[in-house]
C-alpha cells in the first residue's frame, strides 16, 4: 500500500498589519489558498495576523514574483498552536516603554530545529527599565555595559535589548506572541512600580554553557584548539576563549549559526 505523502505547511508573519493585508490580497488575486492566525484580542498589542500556506502555494507565489509585493518576517514550517489566544484584550499602561512591537525576523531555531526563533523590534526603549527588571528577576543575567537582560521562560531563552527582543525555542506563533506580551507586561508593570524597587546593576549567574553548545556546529573539528565543541562551549562560557575562535562559524561553512551564537554570547555579557 502506498504511503500517504506529508503535506508541508509554512507560516510567516509581518512587522505591520498593512504588509499582512498586501500579502493576503496578493494570494487572493492569484487564487491561492491560505489560512490566517490572528493575535486578537489577547495579543493584539504585540502581533499582527500570520499567514499559513502549503509549501506548493509558497513556491507558486515565489514563482509569480509574489514576494516582492510585501515584506514578511520569513517562512518557517508551521506548527499548530498548542494554546488559544486569550479572549480578554491586553492591559493598557499609562506609560508604555515598549511601544509598537514588530516581529521582523522569523526563522527555525538553531538550538532546536523543531521550534522557531524570532526578533521583534520595539517602538520604545527598554533601557531605563532593565536595572529594575534585573532586581525583580533574580534568575536573570544582566549585562549593564551591553544593556541586555536574559532570562529563561522554561526552555525558551529570552534576551531583552533596548530596542528589540530575541526569543529562541518558541513552540509556535501563538507561543511567540505570548512571550512578547509577557515581556510587555513585565516591563511596564515593573516600570510603574520603579519607586518601590532598588535598581540592580549586578551581573548574576549566566545561562548554562549548554546554550552556547547548542549554537555550535557540534562537529568536534578541533580548529579552536579544544577536543570537543562542548569543551569549547565551557571555555567560552567561563570567559577563557572568545566565541570567534570557532572557525567553522566565523570563517567556514557554518556561517548560518553566527547570529544565534553572537546573540547568546553577548547576552551573557561577553564579547563574541
Amino acid at each position: 500500500m502506498k504511503e500517504a505523502s506529508h503535506t508541508v505547511r509554512l507560516i510567516t508573519t509581518f512587522g505591520r498589519r498593512s504588509e499582512f493585508e498586501k500579502a493576503a490580497a496578493r494570494l487572493q488575486a492569484l487564487g491561492l489558498p491560505y489560512e490566517t492566525i490572528s493575535p486578537e484580542p489577547g495579543y493584539a498589542r504585540v502581533g499582527v495576523p500570520a499567514l499559513v500556506v502549503e509549501q506548493k502555494v509558497r513556491l507558486e507565489l515565489a514563482a509569480r514574483d509574489g514576494d516582492s509585493d510585501f515584506v514578511h518576517a520569513g517562512w518557517v514550517e508551521f506548527r499548530a498552536p498548542r494554546r488559544p489566544v486569550p479572549a480578554e484584550p491586553p492591559p493598557e499602561f499609562a506609560e508604555d516603554l515598549v511601544g509598537e512591537v514588530a516581529i521582523m525576523v522569523l526563522a527555525p531555531c538553531v538550538a532546536d530545529k523543531s521550534r522557531m526563533r524570532f526578533i521583534a523590534h520595539l517602538g520604545g526603549s527598554l533601557a531605563p527599565a532593565l536595572p529594575y527588571l534585573n532586581a525583580e528577576l533574580p534568575e536573570a543575567c544582566y549585562n549593564p555595559k551591553g544593556e541586555t537582560l536574559t532570562f529563561m521562560d522554561r526552555y525558551r531563552l529570552v534576551t531583552l535589548y533596548p530596542y528589540r527582543v530575541v526569543v529562541a525555542k518558541n513552540d509556535d506563533i501563538v507561543d511567540g506572541w505570548r512571550v512578547l506580551e509577557l515581556v510587555r507586561r513585565r516591563i511596564n508593570e515593573t516600570w510603574a512600580r520603579r519607586r518601590e524597587i532598588a535598581p540592580c546593576y549586578q551581573t548574576r549567574e549566566k545561562p548554562p554553557a549548554l546554550e552556547i553548545y547548542k549554537r555550535l556546529p557540534k562537529t568536534n573539528c578541533r580548529a579552536c584548539g579544544q577536543l570537543t565543541c562542548l569543551a569549547f562551549a565551557v571555555m567560552v562560557h567561563d570567559g577563557e576563549l572568545p566565541a570567534s575562535k570557532c572557525k567553522p562559524v566565523f570563517e567556514g561553512d557554518c556561517g548560518h549559526l553566527r547570529d544565534a551564537l553572537v546573540e547568546v554570547v553577548a547576552a551573557m555579557g561577553m564579547t563574541p
